[in-house]
Formats: C-alpha cells, structure tokens, sequence
C-alpha cells in the first residue's frame, strides 16, 4: 500500500497527525493504542498496514453507526 494512501485513510477516519522526522504519529480519541508508522521509500511497512486493518477492524471504524 502507498504510505500517502495509509495516512488518508487514517486522517478519513478521524485520526489527529503528528509528524516527527519520518514517523508519522495517529491519535483519536476513543481509541487507546497510538499508531506510529514510517514509509519505505514511498510505500508503508507491511506490519503496519497490518497493524491499521486490524485497529480497524477491533473498534469498527467505518460502520455505519460509528
């Protein structure tokens, strides 16, 4: 997945960004873990596309009734 494409759909969904060097930093209130991703070149890490679908999936986000 491109790195760009990770982070829409991280800010689509109601995360707060921060960005410190390559680390970009996702908070949202509500929502306990802090996800911290870094690009390869321009892609995101596989793990942590990884680590995304499954807090997506964990809290639902994107449901209808969200």
């Amino acid at each position: 997945m491109n790195f760009p494409e990770l982070c829409q759909l991280l800010n689509k969904f109601g995360f707060n960004e921060r960005v410190k060097s390559s680390h970009h930093i996702f908070t949202k209130d509500g929502i306990e873990e802090i996800i911290n991703i870094q690009p390869i070149r321009s892609k995101a890490k596989a793990y942590q596309v990884n680590q995304v679908r499954n807090l997506i999936l964990k809290y639902k986000l994107g449901a209808r009734n969200e």
